[in-house]
C-alpha cells in the first residue's frame, strides 16, 4: 500500500513539473505536438528510473561511507551526464531504431533539472532502493502526462485565434499555470489516503 501511496503522490499530488517546477524547460519546450511529447515522456521515464538507481547506490556505498555528502550534488550531475552518454552509445549499437525513436530526446535529458532533483529528494526522503525506483518512475510518469496533456492543449491553441497580445509564449505561460492550478486539485489525496488505510 506504501507504494501505492507514493505512486498516486508522484504523478498526482507532486507532479515534478506542476507542483514542484522541475524539468520547466523540456515542459514548455517539447510540448508542441503530442507525438514529440510521448517520446520525451518515454525516454525520461527510462532515463530517470536508471539514474536515481545509480544515484542513490553512489550514495549509499561511496558517499555516505566515506563523508563525502557535501559532494552529492555535482557526483550526480557527473554520474547522470555520464549515464545518458552510455545509454546513448548502448542504444545506438543495440537498438538503432529505438535510439532515431528517441532521437534528440536522450541529449537533451541531460540538462532536464527533474532527473537531479529526483535523485536528490530520495535520498532526502530516506527512500529504500525498491521505494526510490516507484517514486522515479512514478515521477516520470506524472512528467509524461503533464507534457502530453499540455501538448494536447497547445495543438488546439494552434486552430484558436487568440488575440495578438497573448500569442506564442504568454499563451503558453497563462496555460501553464492552468494546468497547474488544476492538478492543485489532487492536494491531499495521499493524506485522505494514508488516513483511510491507516498508514499515519
Amino acid at each position: 500500500m506504501e507504494y501505492l501511496l507514493i505512486f498516486i503522490s508522484a504523478i498526482f499530488v507532486n507532479n515534478i513539473v506542476l507542483s514542484q517546477f522541475l524539468g520547466i524547460c523540456p515542459f514548455l519546450g517539447v510540448s508542441q505536438k503530442v507525438s514529440t511529447s510521448l517520446g520525451m515522456g518515454a525516454a525520461v521515464a527510462f532515463v530517470l528510473t536508471l539514474a536515481t538507481i545509480v544515484t542513490y547506490l553512489v550514495q549509499i556505498y561511496l558517499l555516505d561511507p566515506f563523508g563525502l555528502q557535501y559532494l552529492q550534488t555535482i557526483t550526480f550531475i557527473l554520474v547522470i551526464a555520464a549515464l545518458v552518454q552510455m545509454v546513448e552509445i548502448i542504444l545506438k549499437k543495440v537498438s538503432p531504431a529505438l535510439y532515431q525513436a528517441l532521437g534528440i530526446f536522450l541529449p537533451l535529458i541531460t540538462t532536464n533539472c527533474a532527473v537531479l532533483g529526483v535523485a536528490i529528494l530520495v535520498i532526502q526522503k530516506d527512500f529504500s532502493l525498491i521505494q526510490s525506483v516507484v517514486y522515479a518512475f512514478s515521477t516520470a510518469l506524472g512528467f509524461a502526462l503533464a507534457l502530453v496533456v499540455f501538448a494536447g492543449i497547445r495543438e488546439q491553441l494552434s486552430m484558436v485565434n487568440i488575440p495578438k497580445g497573448m500569442r506564442g509564449m504568454a499563451i503558453v505561460l497563462v496555460t501553464a499555470g492552468l494546468l497547474s492550478l488544476a492538478f492543485l486539485g489532487f492536494s491531499g489525496v495521499d493524506t485522505g489516503l494514508r488516513t483511510l488505510f491507516g498508514l499515519d
